[in-house]
């Protein structure tokens, strides 16, 4: 015979008697069973509900960022336009600077966007200008419709006089003061006294710094693209060789070494080693220009 469990409830009524209220096992473990039940069900509701804040807060984070951005945004709008507006202006300055200097379109700039165009002139005007190219384009008052690039190059080009005095003897075909023969003449003689100071034309590099038969003490300056200067008939010097030099540096100082009738200094201006006239690049502190025959 199968068995059967109870669980006994005992009370006292109120006449004080005991009473004893069997309760099947079965039942207990049916309302142990609800209650697990429900108290996983409020578990679940629990996390649902917790789910439910986190998507909450991360929904309105999200739209508190969103706000933010739109915001950003249309700053950003207003400052483009306003950049936009400055670009233009700018693009019309440069022109207007360029107009009013001869200049023409540099070939190399953008031709599709003219007003990009234009902000690459006028960037490149400043650079002009802060480098001193400018002044010196300027300067070279017959260079009609000139580019910047022609600017560039004009301040790469020795147009400083290397010291100050008069032309005692021009380039080109002459009579030697030593043999009474007829010569040709590789560069000019500027007169000037023993010790004068003798600047750079422009920058470059030290190429020699030795003596050199017929021109005493000499210094050779490369200045790129195939342009160098010779000096010659030095007392002394102050650069060496490998030196880089700016425009304006001290090389050395007026003298009388080498084969020479007396203190001067003579300079060369030569384009791929071959001697050429220097008097088109003698532009900036112009001494008097008087010619005659003399110091080698």
């Amino acid at each position: 015979m199968r068995k059967r469990f109870y669980i006994m409830l005992v009370a006292r009524n109120t006449e004080g008697e005991l009473l004893k209220i069997p309760i099947p096992l079965h039942y207990v473990y049916v309302f142990i069973a609800g209650a697990l039940i429900g108290m996983l069900t409020i578990t679940g509701m629990a996390g649902s509900y917790a789910r439910m804040v986190l998507k909450t807060q991360r929904f309105n984070q999200l739209r508190t960022e969103k706000e933010a951005l739109k915001t950003q945004y249309s700053q950003l709008e207003q400052i483009a336009q306003q950049n936009q507006m400055q670009a233009q202006s700018l693009s019309s300055l440069a022109d207007e600077v360029s107009s009013l200097y001869g200049l023409k379109p540099d070939p190399t700039l953008a031709e599709d966007d003219p007003a990009s165009a234009s902000l690459q002139q006028l960037y490149a005007l400043r650079m002009t200008a802060m480098t001193g190219a400018a002044s010196i384009g300027i300067g070279m008052g017959d260079v009609h419709e000139a580019s910047l690039r022609d600017w560039m190059r004009l301040a790469a080009a020795p147009t400083l006089w290397p010291v100050q005095g008069r032309i005692t003897a021009s380039f080109g075909e002459r009579i030697d003061p030593f043999s009474g023969e007829g010569a040709f003449h590789r560069g000019v003689d500027i007169s000037s006294d023993i010790g004068t100071q003798i600047v750079a034309p422009a920058d470059g590099v030290v190429d020699y710094a030795d003596l050199m038969n017929g021109y005493g003490r000499a210094v050779i300056i490369d200045h790129g693209n195939g342009i160098s200067t010779l000096y010659g008939h030095l007392s002394a010097f102050a650069v060496s060789a490998g030196q880089q030099i700016h425009r304006g540096d001290t090389l050395g100082f007026v003298g009388q070494s080498g084969r020479s009738t007396g203190p001067h200094l003579h300079y060369e201006v030569r384009i791929f080693n071959t001697p050429v006239n220097p008097h088109k690049y003698l532009v900036f502190t112009m001494s008097p220009q008087m010619t005659a025959s003399g110091a080698m």
